[in-house]
């Protein structure tokens, strides 16, 4: 089983990195961690009584929940789990126990990644993840949001009408 991590906002449209992750012919069975990035407060009252990580499951999304839920049914077979994580700290040293506490064996953006803080303490993640010595792989998920957004066409009755020019 592949662990996989993949940094997020936890806005409803970043979870179709599930379909371009689950698409791979190379991954058999996946587990997805999603997770966004802190720096630690500065707060002596928010270190000791930690209750800002409680208040941090409230930026993620009712939709977000509910993508991972229909994502999880639709790939069953290959997804056996999606978590979801928070990571405080900004050096590159604890950012690898995370991910070996973790037991992350791959690292994936979508190729169209952009940060978007989710609150004031939010770090791009992008400077742990390359330093943390996993495998990065950015993925494309524009072409499978667009296979999904088909439409019915209806073609006129009757015969097609032709202009013909001659010269």
């Amino acid at each position: 089983m592949t662990r996989i991590l993949v940094p997020t906002d936890f806005k409803a449209e970043s979870a179709k990195i599930i379909d371009a992750i689950a698409l791979q012919p190379n991954f058999k069975e996946v587990t997805i961690i999603f997770l966004h990035a802190f720096k630690l407060s500065d707060s002596i009252s928010n270190l000791l009584m930690l209750n800002r990580r409680s208040r941090d499951y409230e930026n993620v999304s009712d939709d977000f929940y509910k993508k991972i839920d229909q994502y999880t049914v639709k790939y069953k077979g290959k997804v056996k789990a999606i978590g979801i994580e928070f990571f405080y700290g900004s050096t590159a040293a604890a950012f690898k126990n995370l991910m070996e506490g973790l037991k992350i064996d791959l690292i994936v953006y979508a190729q169209d990644y952009n940060f978007n803080p989710i609150n004031k303490y939010s770090i791009d993640p992008k400077y742990l993840t390359l330093r943390s010595g996993c495998e990065v792989l950015e993925l494309d998920t524009l072409v499978i949001a667009q296979d999904q957004d088909l439409f019915d066409t209806k073609m006129r009755n009757g015969k097609a009408q032709r202009k013909v020019m001659s010269a």
